[in-house]
């Protein structure tokens, strides 16, 4: 780097002398006076060229301290709570967002299940499944249940953390624990954490009321961090004061009443940040541990490389136009295998004569295989700057999902040329050419069809399945395993359908009833019976419907449907959804009216179950009628989609249905969902409105390829029959929403 100036001085001087030489001769003592001066001149640049030469490395390693001073952190733990802090505390400590964590911990008398989730880098989520080893459920036990056991939700904010800009300030956090259930566990909190990271410490100190009473603290200790030898650096020493009011909390274990010390210490050892294993004391009497296992969920971008996706197109690059030498039916057979080597399908290919593009090629294209719209949109960029003709003015391309344009795009030929020899950058032709609706539909006088293939009559998927129950009489968890078979297809006239069929492998539902003992259910039941479906047979008929989806245009879309929606309900719907391109919000309206199947084959009952206040039970006649007006909004600044539903749900009772999902980097997915209606439900004496939470993860984190197929769990605090929805088919917003999504 010090050589350029030199060279680039000498060839100068080499230049002026020439000139100068030319137009007159000065004195031998000038010249070489002035020979002398450009030489010192020379080493003053070369010296000063050395030294912001090393001055330019000084500043390398000084940004890579600072980056690794930055991303340097003292590994942190999961407590028997699954909160983030030490064995039975918490601390002010988070993980990163959209890190998952799951595990079992032992902390006699106890067992506990639990997982935490990080919604953001300041807000973690948690829930418990707490079992009292040895105490028999007072109402159920015999039959089967067991030892009693309390589900558990937990909560923590991060009031200030280390990014907020005070390094020398502890970080604070404020806690709540068991928020959700029985609330026999609950707790409030306030918790500050400070690290020294230079001596491998962290100590954290608090306040709390509730089961937590008190101050409380904590440190760690991870003596060998900085060693090479891997098995030593990921250990670390744990103490705690631990503050729960064993003695005096009435909801307590009687065997967990004593306490010998409030210190509790112990080893913690972290496996590749992906295993914790932790043994420690419990009050100074007994011996505990968990284990653990946490990944970055939201942040993952698989497992597996993507190894087996086709590489960007690049070659074979032909702009011949379209004529004698390249003929169409050549052309349009290249440009399908290309697009199919993509993982994309080409539907239809016309030539069109617009008078505002000129020559237009007009694509109709599937995407089955990008979760993301710029990787779709990537490649089709790609491969259309290096095949489309020359003769060509423009190419607009329309993607397809479900049998219903979602979006186009229209790209000029020249700034597609452009493209390809690197002069316009992705995202300039990303400016020049953004996703915009489909617009009018074609005049078949003006254009020529070049290319059609036909929709698939059918495909077929094959997928194991788990049914999950909790809190059932006879158990704390039933379940059933089975395989999911289905067809889908399209059928003349642009009808797509779906036929999907189950069978079960193994259950250990049967002879589970579908009613409540304590908190019998007065309102009709429309879903507390969903158990019956699962125990009819070991083959079923899940889903049998038509659907019919329309591009209307100006960002308006339309749906018919009818069929058998889901195990429990068919029947007829139909919705209007305006969703405009380019737009963060939505708003629909559906209605559907439904009848309810039997427990059992193909047929409908116009008839369901209720209990009257005495607890008798009645039949009452039912068709089910729910209608909503659906609201819709996309807070792209924290990846948070906001959803409403407002309206009649299944069991006649009126509301609202408010849900919140984040979304990640990864594509994974968590929702929260509140029902609030009139229903007036009661359970164990308070009003309960339908709650619960969500997971979509992405199929392809397990793969070698792409894939659009997401693997769902959802589940509710109880099986209720407030604030139920019958299935309708495919919903136009989640089918647009995917295809746009980015």
């Amino acid at each position: 780097m010090s050589i350029a100036p030199s060279v680039f001085i000498i060839k100068s001087l080499a230049h002026i002398e020439k000139k100068k030489f030319c137009l007159y001769r000065e004195p031998l003592g000038s010249r070489i006076k002035m020979k002398i001066f450009f030489i010192i001149l020379i080493f003053f640049i070369s010296r000063c060229s050395a030294d912001d030469s090393g001055c330019l490395f000084r500043d390398l390693a000084l940004a890579y301290e600072i980056d690794h001073e930055i991303h340097d952190e003292l590994p942190f733990f999961y407590n028997s709570s699954f909160v983030v802090g030490y064995f039975t505390m918490p601390s002010a400590r988070f993980p990163k967002s959209g890190d998952i964590n799951f595990g079992v911990a032992s902390v006699p008398p106890y067992w506990v299940f639990g997982a935490n989730f990080a919604v953001f880098s300041r807000i973690e989520l948690s829930a418990n499944y707490r079992v009292f080893r040895g105490v028999e459920e007072e109402n159920f036990g015999r039959e089967g249940f067991g030892d009693d056991a309390d589900r558990i939700g937990n909560v923590k904010f991060g009031i200030l953390m280390p990014e907020d800009g005070f390094p020398f300030i502890p970080s604070i956090a404020f806690g709540l624990d068991d928020v959700v259930g029985t609330k026999r566990f609950s707790s409030q909190y306030f918790v500050a954490t400070k690290t020294w990271k230079q001596y491998n410490f962290e100590l954290s100190l608090g306040y709390g009321w509730g089961r937590i009473k008190g101050l409380f603290g904590g440190g760690t200790w991870t003596p060998f961090r900085c060693t090479e030898i891997p098995i030593l650096k990921n250990i670390s020493l744990l103490v705690e004061y631990d503050a729960n009011n064993y003695k005096k909390h009435r909801f307590e274990h009687f065997k967990g009443r004593t306490v010998s010390s409030r210190f509790n210490g112990g080893i913690s050892y972290l496996l590749g940040d992906t295993l914790q294993l932790s043994l420690n004391s419990v009050r100074g009497e007994k011996i505990g541990g968990s284990a653990s296992i946490r990944f970055p969920l939201g942040s993952t971008k698989g497992i597996i490389p993507k190894v087996d996706d086709p590489c960007d197109y690049t070659t074979p690059v032909d702009t011949e136009p379209m004529g004698p030498v390249r003929p169409e039916k050549e052309f349009v057979c290249d440009l399908a295998c290309s697009f199919a080597d993509q993982g994309l399908d080409l539907y239809d290919a016309y030539l069109v004569c617009d008078s505002k593009w000129g020559k237009q090629l007009y694509l109709r294209v599937v995407n089955n295989r990008y979760r993301q719209e710029t990787a779709l949109r990537q490649r089709i960029q790609d491969l259309l700057a290096a095949l489309t003709p020359s003769n060509i003015s423009s190419v607009k391309v329309v993607i397809e999902a479900e049998g219903v344009e979602s979006h186009s795009y229209c790209f000029r030929t020249c700034d597609l040329f452009l493209y390809r020899q690197c002069c316009v950058t992705p995202w300039e032709i990303e400016t020049l050419s953004p996703m915009s609706e489909v617009g009018c539909s074609l005049d078949p006088y003006d254009a020529h069809h070049l290319f059609q293939r036909q929709r698939e009559v059918w495909t077929m998927t094959v997928r194991p399945r788990v049914i999950s129950f909790f809190g059932s009489t006879s158990g704390k968890f039933k379940y059933s395993l089975g395989l999911l078979g289905a067809f889908e297809g399209f059928l003349p006239g642009g009808l797509t359908y779906r036929l999907q069929g189950s069978y079960s492998i193994y259950s250990s539902m049967h002879g589970l009833l579908n009613r409540d003992r304590l908190n019998p259910s007065e309102l009709l039941h429309v879903r507390t019976d969903a158990v019956k479906y699962y125990q009819g047979g070991r083959v079923r008929l899940e889903e049998f419907f038509l659907q019919k989806s329309w591009n209307v245009g100006s960002g308006w879309f339309y749906r018919l449907a009818g069929g058998y929606f889901e195990p429990a309900y068919g029947g007829g719907a139909t919705e209007l959804l305006y969703y405009p391109v380019q737009s963060n919000w939505a708003v629909g309206a559906e209605v559907a009216t439904v009848w309810k199947r039997k427990f059992t084959g193909l047929g409908f009952t116009n008839e369901v179950l209720r209990f009257t206040s005495n607890k008798r039970e009645v039949k009452e006649h039912f068709i089910g009628l729910q209608y909503f007006l659906d609201l819709y909004y996309d807070f792209k600044p924290l990846d948070l989609l906001f959803e409403a539903r407002i309206g009649q749900f299944l069991a006649k009772d009126k509301g609202v249905r408010l849900q919140v999902t984040r979304y990640f980097p990864s594509g994974s997915r968590f929702s929260l969902w509140l029902t609030v209606t009139n229903g007036n439900d009661k359970v164990n004496g308070r009003t309960y409105f339908d709650k619960g939470f969500a997971f979509y993860v992405p199929f392809d984190i397990f793969l070698k390829k792409s894939s659009r197929t997401f693997l769902t769990n959802a589940m509710s605090a109880w099986l209720r029959d407030v604030g139920a929805i019958a299935e309708t088919g495919n919903t136009l917003y989640p089918t647009l929403y995917e295809e746009r999504y980015d």
